[in-house]
C-alpha cells in the first residue's frame, strides 16, 4: 500500500508544473503540499548545497509531517550553515520538543533539555523573537524543576513581551495563572482576545481553557466565536475544529469549519491543508460517511504521500 501511495506522489510530481525548478518552496509549504515542497527544497539544496534556508524550510514541512527524527535533523543543518539565525534555533527545539513527547523517558529528558538550549539561545540572539519568547514560556510552564522549569520564568518572558505585543503578553499570563491555580487565568484570556487585531486566535485558546477545567458548553460557544472571528491566512478554523475533534463535540459544525479552511486560497503553514483534509476524513469517518472520508485520506496523500496518519486511515476504511 504505501509503495502506491510513493507511486501516485511521483506521477503528481511529474504532472504538475508547481514541482518544477521554478516552484516556491516557501508557498509550497504555507499551502500544504509537503511533496511538491520537498522534492522543490531538494533541487534547491542541489543547486547551492550551502543554503540554510532549503534546510530549515525542510526541517518545517517534515515538522508538518510529523517525522521528527527527520525535522531535527534538517534542523541541525541549517544551523551548522548559519548558527547565529535565532530563528533556525527556535525551529531546532521545536522539533526536539516533539521527538521527546514520543520518546522514552530516559531520550525525552536529555531532548527536553536540548529543547530549553535552543529556546534560550533563540531569544538570546533575538530578544525581539516574540514567537521563541512565547514556546520559551510555555516550556517553564510545562517542565519540571529538575528540567528547568520556572514559572516565574514563564513571567518574565511575558513582561518583555508585553511592551510589543499585548495580546501575547496576556496570553503568556494566561498560562501562568492557570499553572500557578488562580482564578486570574480566564480574565487573561479574554484580555488577550481584546487585545488582539486577529482574536480568533485566543478564541480557540479560551476555548482550550475552557477543555481543561471542564466547561465544555462555553468551550463550544469561544469556538463559535472563534469561527466567527477567523480572518484570512490565518489557521484557527483549523485549530478550533481539531478541538472539537478531540473533544467529541459537535463533529457536523467541525466539518462546516474545515470545508471552509481548505477552500481559502491563503493558507496557514500551522494549519496545513493536507491535515485538514485528513481531520476532515477522520470526521466523515465518525459520522459513517467512509466513502467520503477515503476521498479526503486520498487528498493528503496526494499532497503529503509521507504521512502516515492518512496512509492508515486510508487503509482502515477500504477494508
Amino acid at each position: 500500500m504505501r509503495t502506491l501511495f510513493r507511486l501516485a506522489a511521483l506521477f503528481l510530481l511529474v504532472a504538475c508544473p508547481m514541482a518544477g525548478a521554478d516552484a516556491d518552496p516557501a508557498a509550497l509549504l504555507r499551502e500544504g503540499r509537503a511533496d511538491q515542497a520537498i522534492h522543490a527544497l531538494n533541487l534547491a539544496i542541489a543547486r547551492v548545497p550551502n543554503d540554510a534556508r532549503s534546510y530549515n524550510l525542510l526541517c518545517r514541512v517534515y515538522f508538518q509531517l510529523e517525522l521528527w527524527d527527520t525535522s531535527v535533523r534538517m534542523a541541525e543543518k541549517a544551523l551548522a550553515l548559519d548558527p547565529q539565525n535565532s530563528s533556525y534555533h527556535l525551529w531546532l527545539g521545536r522539533a526536539m520538543g516533539r521527538k521527546a513527547e514520543e520518546a522514552n523517558p530516559f531520550t525525552a529528558f536529555g531532548l527536553a533539555r536540548k529543547v530549553k538550549t535552543e529556546f534560550e539561545r533563540a531569544v538570546a540572539l533575538d530578544g525581539n523573537n516574540l514567537p521563541a519568547r512565547s514556546d520559551l514560556s510555555e516550556y517553564y510552564l510545562e517542565a519540571p524543576g529538575f528540567l528547568g522549569g520556572d514559572k516565574n520564568k514563564a513571567k518574565q518572558q511575558a513582561d518583555y513581551v508585553a511592551g510589543h505585543d499585548r495580546a501575547l503578553a496576556s496570553y503568556i499570563y494566561a498560562r501562568v495563572q492557570e499553572k500557578q491555580g488562580n482564578t486570574g487565568a480566564e480574565a487573561e484570556y479574554k484580555k488577550a482576545i481584546a487585545a488582539s487585531s486577529q482574536p480568533a486566535r485566543y478564541w480557540v485558546e479560551l476555548a482550550h481553557f475552557y477543555r481543561r477545567t471542564g466547561r465544555m458548553g462555553e468551550m463550544e460557544d469561544a469556538v463559535r466565536r472563534a469561527a466567527g472571528a477567523v480572518q484570512q491566512g490565518e489557521p484557527s478554523e483549523f485549530d478550533a475544529a481539531a478541538l472539537l475533534v478531540h473533544s467529541g463535540r459537535n463533529f457536523a459544525g467541525a466539518v462546516l469549519m474545515l470545508r471552509h479552511y481548505v477552500s481559502e486560497e491563503d493558507p496557514s503553514e500551522d494549519g496545513p491543508a493536507f491535515r485538514a483534509h485528513y481531520l476532515l476524513g477522520v470526521l466523515l469517518e465518525k459520522l459513517g460517511k467512509k466513502n467520503e472520508a477515503a476521498a479526503e485520506f486520498q487528498t493528503a496523500l496526494n499532497m503529503a504521500s509521507e504521512y502516515r496518519p492518512a496512509q492508515d486511515a486510508l487503509a482502515r476504511v477500504s477494508r
